[in-house]
């Protein structure tokens, strides 16, 4: 590993470097099987193949007639094509049935196409009465077909590995023939708050103490990504964060701590994970906000440091600890998804060595091809967190973006 000196004369490493470390450390969970109705929003663990076509027979896409398409090839309204009717199939049905030159046969959405037939006509194009149909408009081979295999063919892949399973991809999955699906379990992940100054929601707030805001927005996030989570408030007690810590390892996938991550008297989190033994990684990384993160590995259990102020406690979490968790998923995204912005005022980094994270808003206009970024200036950290639509990020090497210029921005996209 690389080793650099900030300004805090902590040895500390890049972002990508990072990132890196954490996705190269953390495997995905195993897997489960479980029913199509319980498994929007899952990981796939392999790939899903098609057990049948679908459609299993050529279908027609409208209500109309069944004919050879050779028959109808100059019909128009001026010069209207008479047709013999023959039968007449609705969808589901079995029977076995042709058309022949000259005739037609009566056709209902989703029917099975008659041996023979190369073509449907729409009924609006044509006027039956007594056996004797006449049709005033042609259609070419394949016309209002929908061909066997078309949305599904037997045998062929129609997920990844890791993909996540969307209500569209649901019933794909469903119309190949599958009725159940083998998933990445979802982690079950431990969220300890420090301090002695946190309570709660819900709880008495005494003077000195404030609301457990972190915890919240960390669970809210995990739930996002379908997560479960165990949460809990430590006080600055190193016998008690170790005994939270004991604990979280063996009940748990991953751990998340927020706040005591950095140097001071009760900034505990690094040192009792040293005393249980784990491995570390990296702790501090070259970013603002969010430089105290860590992350190691306690008996084969990730485990992410996060500091305590909000800013820097979300930014450490989306940046690293969010896609450690995808990967433990099994998610084949990682990552934030994201969108093309223009800046709208120069924004500045104070360290080309760093990577700075902006938090900001977005404003759509009908005469700007992409949305305005508006960086968050309020006094209020929680406020700006709770109003941003998206994070710009100011890589390491450069310390400004130019107003005006147009960059990929992460999508905060709740």
């Amino acid at each position: 590993m690389s080793e650099h000196i900030n300004n805090d004369n902590k040895v500390s490493i890049g972002l990508a470097e990072a990132l890196s470390l954490t996705l190269e450390h953390v495997h995905p969970l195993s897997g489960e099987t479980v029913d199509l109705s319980a498994a929007v929003a899952r990981i796939l663990c392999e790939a899903v193949t098609a057990l049948v076509d679908s459609p299993s027979i050529h279908a027609s896409l409208k209500d109309g007639y069944a004919v050879v398409s050779q028959d109808i090839c100059n019909a128009s309204e001026q010069n209207p094509i008479r047709l013999q009717q023959r039968e007449q199939l609705a969808a589901g049905e079995q029977r076995d049935v042709s058309v022949t030159p000259g005739n037609a046969v009566r056709v209902l959405t989703g029917a099975k196409l008659p041996v023979g037939a190369d073509a449907v006509v729409a009924e609006e194009f044509v006027r039956s009465e007594r056996g004797v149909i006449t049709v005033m408009a042609d259609a070419e081979p394949g016309r209002n077909i929908l061909p066997q295999g078309s949305d599904v063919e037997k045998g062929s892949v129609i997920a990844e590995k890791g993909d996540r399973i969307s209500p569209g991809l649901l019933g794909l999955i469903a119309a190949a023939g599958r009725s159940q699906v083998h998933v990445v379990r979802n982690p079950d992940v431990a969220i300890i708050a420090t301090g002695d100054e946190v309570v709660a929601p819900g709880q008495p707030l005494v003077e000195g103490k404030l609301y457990a805001s972190n915890l919240t927005s960390l669970a809210a996030w995990c739930s996002r990504y379908g997560f479960s989570t165990r949460l809990e408030i430590v006080p600055d007690r190193f016998g008690e964060i170790l005994q939270s810590l004991s604990d979280a390892v063996t009940t748990s996938d991953a751990i998340i701590t927020s706040g005591g991550a950095w140097t001071g008297d009760r900034d505990l989190v690094a040192k009792v994970l040293g005393k249980l033994g784990w491995h570390q990684l990296f702790h501090r990384i070259r970013i603002g906000p969010g430089k105290a993160v860590g992350f190691g590995i306690l008996q084969e259990t990730p485990v992410f440091i996060l500091p305590g102020g909000p800013p820097s406690n979300l930014m450490g979490f989306l940046q690293i600890a969010l896609p450690g968790l995808l990967t433990l998923g099994g998610d084949n995204q990682t990552s934030l998804p994201r969108l093309p912005v223009k800046i709208d005022r120069d924004l500045t980094s104070r360290f080309a060595s760093w990577t700075q994270f902006i938090y900001g808003d977005l404003v759509y206009s009908s005469d700007q091809q992409y949305p305005l970024f508006i960086p968050m200036l309020e006094k209020s950290r929680l406020r700006s967190m709770a109003q941003a639509k998206a994070i710009v990020t100011i890589p390491e090497k450069e310390t400004c973006i130019s107003k005006d210029s147009i960059v990929s921005a992460q999508y905060l996209d709740f």
